[in-house]
């Protein structure tokens, strides 16, 4: 997105407005190891919310997800399906 900054005077100059995003090692109970992701500080929330990596790549939409995270997923399933 982007916008404007509006100084006390109303001078404006173009600004962006970019995404909050961490490096961040999340652990998977299933897998037993932990995977480093670039993720913004509102999925994180979401992964906490819904239990955890394992829990929120069972509701996530594979479209949503980036390659790397798809092979996590794919992984995590097929782990789930021999327990």
């Amino acid at each position: 997105m982007v916008g404007n900054n509006v100084s006390h005077a109303k001078n404006r100059t173009r600004r962006r407005f970019l995404p909050n995003l961490n490096d961040v090692t999340l652990m998977s109970e299933t897998l037993g190891r932990g995977f480093k992701f670039r993720i913004s500080a509102a999925a994180l929330r979401t992964v906490d919310h819904r239990g955890g990596l394992d829990g929120f790549m069972g509701k996530a939409k594979d479209t949503d997800l980036s390659a790397k995270a798809l092979k996590v997923k794919k992984d995590i399933v097929k782990a789930q399906a021999e327990a």
